[in-house]
């Protein structure tokens, strides 16, 4: 009998979490049985795959660095992968700001409507949480994000999963390994290249925990939801920037099918099971380990490009959160500061929201802490910041998700772009969690 294959494992699991989330949530005491029986491993599986992530960054570019035999090819690779990043961005960016103009979700909404939500979330400790971390963010100085490249201690780096601190590490080895000769460097990129193998492997058996993951992940987001008119409100902002996210995953299919002439069908299915993951966990770099496996694996990025453009991505590649943040800015401004939408603002929120997805962290909700950002950018009065915030935060979460998903996918279409373009595409070798399992049984 064929085996089910994992994406229809995912799906069949995250239908059921909804389901009994649901349930759940209609039951006396469910909110607190799926918290404190169900939750935990949903969390304990995002703990594995951050477990990973560090060592497989680490492993897959110093050794990828390493058999590029040539150090012109670092800055070709690097040059074209930030390039197709900054352009995909640009576009992800222009498309939010397209939708939300000419549908204008936030024209018409009932004013006691607007009331409900601000008196509801105004003062939660999430909106004031992000506008908090937005202040600090702002009072650092113009070049902070540069400093925080250089790490002064790579084990703090590692322990805090500093994705870019950990890249210029990597890429730094790579490079030293490179300048001190092929006979010198063997023994350590070796070493590297079996960690590598290690450390996917792990990636494969974690794997085989995915379907009840995603079911106590998604069980645990359904409960999380206690107020559905205001959701039911929302929708027609939320359907904006569902329907922007769409738009993005169809491009990204384009330049897969014009430019590497693969099916998108293909590539879709390939990379599923790292689009479901990104949907459950809204982590890109919780995801990471995954995409890395999928891409190598599935649609047969070498690692020596993966490595690099994936790391990268996940850290500096934000299309479906700057698509989001070009909608919401313009939502909130459409609701309460219809003053402000101005042909310049915009302009200006094409500029900021492309720097602040260099900056945003590849974790749940940073994307809102960017927001903050953005609308200040613009001049939106400080005072009205926090109705702002409280008017998409019960949706939140649920976007959050969806434009994850469209920043994996996102990560995978340039890692394949910038492959095809170094002749560095060629047919997937996939491998399976027991493939020497005969051997040692």
């Amino acid at each position: 009998m064929k085996k089910l294959a994992l994406h229809w494992k995912i799906i069949i699991g995250m239908v059921l979490g909804i389901i009994f989330g649901f349930i759940m949530n209609s039951i006396n005491g469910g909110k607190g049985f799926v918290t404190d029986w169900i939750a935990p491993f949903g969390t304990i599986f995002i703990n594995l795959l951050k477990l990973i992530a560090v060592p497989l960054i680490l492993a897959s570019l110093i050794k990828g660095i390493s058999d590029l035999k040539d150090i012109s090819k670092i800055k070709s690779m690097g040059l074209r992968t930030i390039g197709i990043y900054i352009g995909t961005t640009l576009v992800a960016i222009v498309i939010g700001l397209s939708i939300v103009n000419f549908i204008k979700p936030g024209e018409g909404m009932p004013q006691d409507t607007i009331e409900k939500i601000k008196e509801k979330y105004e003062n939660d400790a999430g909106v004031t949480d992000k506008l908090t971390k937005a202040a600090a963010q702002k009072d650092a100085g113009p070049l902070q994000a540069l400093v925080d490249i250089f790490p002064s201690n790579i084990f703090k780096a590692f322990a805090e999963a500093s994705m870019l601190q950990v890249i210029f590490f990597a890429l730094f080895v790579g490079i030293c390994l490179l300048l001190i000769g092929e006979k010198s460097a063997e023994p350590l990129v070796k070493f590297f290249d079996s960690l590598n193998e290690v450390v996917m492997k792990m990636v494969d058996l974690i794997m085989l925990f995915a379907p009840y993951a995603v079911f106590a992940l998604l069980a645990n987001v359904i409960i999380a939801f206690d107020d559905t008119e205001i959701l039911i409100k929302l929708l027609f902002y939320a359907f904006c920037v569902v329907g922007g996210l769409m738009l993005m995953i169809g491009f990204y299919l384009s330049l897969v099918w014009f430019y590497t002439k693969k099916s998108p069908l293909w590539f879709l299915k390939e990379i599923s099971p790292a689009q479901l993951l990104a949907f459950s966990t809204s982590s890109s770099a919780a995801t990471l380990p995954v995409t890395m496996e999928r891409v190598e694996e599935h649609l047969g990025v070498d690692k020596e490009v993966s490595g690099f453009v994936l790391p990268v991505g996940a850290t500096v590649n934000m299309d479906g959160t700057s698509l989001y943040q070009g909608i919401a800015a313009v939502f909130i401004m459409q609701v309460i500061w219809p003053e402000g939408l101005t042909f310049t603002n915009q302009l200006v929120i094409v500029a900021t929201a492309l720097l602040a997805s260099i900056g945003s962290a590849a974790v749940p909700s940073a994307g809102m802490v960017m927001l903050v950002i953005v609308l200040e950018s613009i001049g939106f009065p400080a005072e009205l910041l926090p109705i702002g915030l409280a008017l998409i935060f019960a949706v939140d979460r649920p976007l959050d998700m969806c434009r994850t998903v469209v920043n994996v996918t996102g990560d995978a279409t340039v890692s394949m772009l910038v492959a095809k373009s170094l002749d560095k595409l060629h047919d997937p070798k996939p491998k399976e969690w027991d493939d020497n399992y005969d051997a040692v049984k």
